[in-house]
């Protein structure tokens, strides 16, 4: 996509939602030293209602209608470089998602291994503890993590 826009020297590329879903996209133009206009959603739905009069939702109708939008808008929002700041919050937001999951399959884990072994499995999880236990058990205990590791509810 981009070598076929670089074909053209005038050319500004028009992006919906650059705060939303559109952001990713966005970020990777400008990096490249791409021009980028933020086209917001609700002008994008209007010309897009305005211009087919049914309002119905395609790829190939947003498209049209972000770049109508975006030809005909005096003021749109040029969409600068994220700073660092940005940045790093996206990765402890990363960070903190994978925590999360992490502990939601630790818990999910337990629950199973609380209904699989007689009497209850122990509160505190470890694939080494565990093992010998049988050989399936094995497998999925290896997905624990380290000794020492507990469920968090």
């Amino acid at each position: 996509m981009l070598e076929e826009g670089r074909r053209r020297y005038d050319r500004v590329w028009a992006v919906e939602g650059c705060n939303g879903v559109g952001k990713h996209l966005a970020q990777r133009l400008v990096s490249d030293g791409e021009p980028v206009l933020d086209v917001p959603a609700k002008l994008a739905a209007r010309a897009r209602v305005f211009d087919t009069g049914h309002g119905r939702k395609t790829d190939a109708t947003d498209a049209r209608s972000v770049a109508l939008v975006a030809l005909r808008t005096t003021g749109l929002h040029r969409v600068s470089p994220d700073d660092h700041t940005v940045a790093l919050r996206l990765l402890v937001d990363r960070c903190d998602e994978l925590g999360r999951a992490r502990t939601d399959t630790v818990n999910r884990l337990h629950k199973l291994l609380t209904e699989l072994i007689p009497g209850g499995a122990k509160k505190f999880l470890s694939a080494t503890r565990h093992a010998p236990c049988s050989p399936q058990c094995a497998h999925v205990m290896s997905w624990a993590g380290p000794a020492g590791d507990s469920p968090q509810s």
